[in-house]
């Protein structure tokens, strides 16, 4: 089996990855994301016998190297950095410097697209990030003991165009609504947070649309939740959240929907097919 590249942000996500590309036979090395991957990444790694570097945001040419001497041809980039540290805490190295010249935007997909851009043409191709993570992908329909009210799926409705259009444009992922209106939008501050601000403005029963971007790289960047999803859920008093079946990856398993279950929240996995509709393709 050919070895694997593992570019690991913060989360669990990188552990998961490390765990289905070890139990498939692939051998692995870690490049640990000094800013953002958690220290018991290194222990993690030395458990699955794997490689683990630690390379500072914005090392690009060193991570390229590191992976090239392990003789890495396919790389998995999984793990969140943040996105305010892409535009305000990365101190580029020539390398990447030389992938922030091809952008025509400063979003965030542009920015990954120029580096996985860099990367192929140094020999490392970045593959889809849930390659090994399949089982772990939301499936279809309703996910809870509790199927939404007819309001909630109202509000769902009514979410998917706004959530959909504001992923397309690179803004973000997830919107909060409330009675038809749009609560709050996610940007660079992450999920957890807006969930938060939008139980903060609109109190208890806000609904929690997280939504694939329309052409969503899976290579990059895919909606992920969480048991943290739902503690946030339940501090913000939001009842209901739906998430796009086949495109979101769920980190923590049935786990998940126990948690969500205890605390009478709906989650619905949006099918594929409706969100094709959506988009209109």
């Amino acid at each position: 089996m050919p070895r694997i590249g593992l570019i690991a942000g913060n989360g669990r996500f990188p552990f998961l990855v490390l765990q289905g590309a070890r139990s498939l036979g692939h051998d692995v090395t870690v490049v640990a994301v000094k800013e953002e991957a958690f220290p018991e990444l290194e222990a993690a790694a030395g458990d699955a016998g794997a490689d683990l570097h630690w390379v500072s945001l914005g090392h690009l040419g060193k991570c390229i190297k590191i992976l090239k001497a392990a003789g890495v041809t396919r790389a998995v980039m999984a793990g969140q950095v943040k996105h305010v540290k892409i535009f305000s805490g990365i101190i580029p190295d020539l390398t990447l410097m030389s992938a922030l010249t091809r952008l025509k935007a400063r979003n965030t997909d542009a920015l990954i697209s120029a580096v996985a851009d860099v990367m192929r043409d140094e020999g490392v191709e970045l593959v889809d990030s849930t390659a090994f993570l399949e089982p772990l992908l939301a499936k279809e329909g309703v996910l809870t003991d509790r199927a939404p009210s007819e309001q909630e799926a109202e509000d769902f409705a009514f979410g998917y165009q706004m959530a959909d259009a504001i992923a397309a444009l690179d803004i973000g992922q997830t919107i909060a609504v409330k009675h038809k209106a749009v609560v709050a939008v996610e940007a660079m501050e992450g999920t957890d947070e807006v969930i938060g601000r939008a139980g903060y403005l609109a109190g208890p029963g806000v609904r929690i649309v997280k939504v694939a971007k329309p052409k969503q790289d899976m290579r990059f960047d895919v909606p992920v939740i969480g048991i943290a999803t739902v503690q946030a859920m339940r501090t913000a008093g939001a009842a209901a959240l739906s998430v796009d079946a086949g495109r979101t990856l769920v980190l923590d398993g049935d786990d998940v929907f126990a948690s969500a279950n205890e605390a009478g929240i709906a989650i619905v996995g949006r099918p594929r097919q409706a969100q094709r509709d959506q988009h209109g393709n």
